[in-house]
């Protein structure tokens, strides 16, 4: 069976339903109404108020644009402890590996797929987030949108993700890589 284009693929493994309860949940908790979080976010209202409801699946743009204004992980509106969510974008697949703490910040760890072909722009997280690639395959050109870097299999790129940053494979080869990003603790 083929599957659909990247476009129109589910963003999460998580049900949108589930997805939805957790960022109103957050939301609420906050006290921000959803025409703020939308605004602050960058996103449509209605598409806010169907990611709430369940009726959408979100892009992992849109769900990162929104759980940087929560202040939150990506982990926080993706899933139950015990299973292990994988996300879609433009060109990245991501499979969540492991979410850790300790006393100043909260770390999440990926396997990341980067396909060949247009990239990925992805939208700034919370002030003073970074994030940790190591590519084992492939060329890799990732970093800030602005200034993006480029690092071959066994090499490693390090950046603050608190401005839009995107995600390139070089040539036609898919890029494996692990990604690590870093949430301080507020």
């Amino acid at each position: 069976m083929r599957q659909p284009p990247p476009a129109h693929r589910r963003a999460l493994g998580a049900e949108p339903d589930e997805i939805g309860r957790r960022v109103r949940s957050l939301r609420e908790e906050r006290g921000i109404s959803l025409s703020t979080l939308a605004r602050l976010a960058g996103v449509g209202k209605a598409t806010l108020s169907g990611l709430e409801k369940g009726t959408r699946n979100p892009t992992l743009e849109t769900l990162y644009a929104v759980t940087a204004q929560l202040g939150v992980p990506l982990t926080a509106v993706l899933a139950e402890p015990a299973e292990t969510p994988t996300v879609h974008g433009a060109a990245v697949t991501a499979t969540l590996l492991e979410v850790f703490t300790d006393a100043d910040a909260t770390y999440e760890l990926y396997r990341m797929r980067v396909a060949p072909g247009p990239g990925q722009l992805s939208p700034a997280h919370q002030p003073g987030v970074t994030e940790h690639v190591t590519v084992f395959a492939g060329v890799l050109r990732a970093g800030p949108a602005d200034a993006p870097r480029t690092a071959t299999s066994g090499g490693h790129l390090r950046w603050t993700s608190d401005v839009p940053h995107s995600y390139t494979a070089v040539g036609d080869e898919e890029v494996a890589a692990s990604l690590l990003l870093r949430y301080p603790r507020r």
